[in-house]
């Protein structure tokens, strides 16, 4: 299949980050974006791309995630955007969970800022930055470590369920139209569920690449969570789930 150059081009930096948005294929292409929506719509057609709120995404399976050091450098300024706006909302002296995900070792890093945090993860690399700080107390969940930071399995679910934090600050590998909060790793899942139940609130990172992408395994409804922080408005569908179930949007 011959595919037209720019065509081809939007499908090479799709494949390459695993997520591209439509103003920066606007400004890499000096194209209007209707231009750019017609090229993603014709090569999602063909199954070659994954429309997604605002952009485009490589098809990946809907059973593996994308490798850590690609999810690294997706959406990096909107995960930061994201990060900031969460932290100025998390007070001195606040207990916190925090989960597996590039979206909030980006949270981590903002907090960095405060003081006399207590902190429980299932994040290696949460637990790295955070326990730089002499005032704040971090405990790491014990359980199988997976190469990309993150512990898992029923250790970590028990350790978890020790503790009644006042926030939980949450990332999810996907949203789907009705709903549901979605990952790739059962394991993982059984430990945010344990997060998600034990926190009096429930913050969600989530940038917009995250809306409408596929994973296999649910973790419950977006009704769980208290607020919502995200780049860009979500899809009718979701927005409506949020306002009937009283779930706070924060765009940043």
């Amino acid at each position: 299949m011959t595919l037209p150059p720019r065509q081809q081009d939007i499908l090479e930096l799709a494949r390459e980050r695993g997520y591209v948005s439509i103003d920066e294929l606007v400004q890499a292409f000096a194209v209007t974006p209707q231009t750019i929506r017609r090229d993603i719509n014709q090569l999602a057609e063909q199954g070659l791309l994954r429309r997604t709120h605002g952009g485009a995404a490589s098809e990946a399976s809907s059973i593996q995630n994308t490798a850590y050091s690609m999810r690294a450098g997706q959406m990096r300024e909107e995960k930061q955007r994201i990060a900031a706006a969460i932290a100025a909302h998390i007070p001195d002296h606040a207990s916190l969970f925090i989960n597996i995900g590039t979206t909030t070792e980006a949270i981590a890093r903002e907090l960095l800022g405060h003081k006399g945090l207590k902190v429980i993860t299932n994040n290696l690399h949460v637990a790295a930055q955070l326990s730089a700080k002499a005032d704040f107390e971090v405990l790491v969940a014990g359980g199988t470590v997976r190469s990309d930071g993150g512990i898992v399995g029923q250790t970590a679910v028990d350790f978890i369920q020790q503790f009644k934090v006042d926030f939980a600050l949450v990332g999810i590998s996907g949203i789907d139209e009705d709903g549901s909060l979605l990952d790739f790793d059962y394991q993982e899942v059984r430990v945010s569920q344990a997060i998600i139940d034990n926190a009096r609130q429930v913050f969600l990172a989530a940038d917009s690449s995250k809306f409408g992408r596929n994973a296999v395994v649910r973790l419950g409804s977006i009704a769980l969570v208290d607020r919502v922080f995200t780049d860009s408005q979500p899809p009718a569908a979701i927005s409506r789930l949020l306002a009937e179930n009283k779930v706070q949007l924060d765009l940043v």
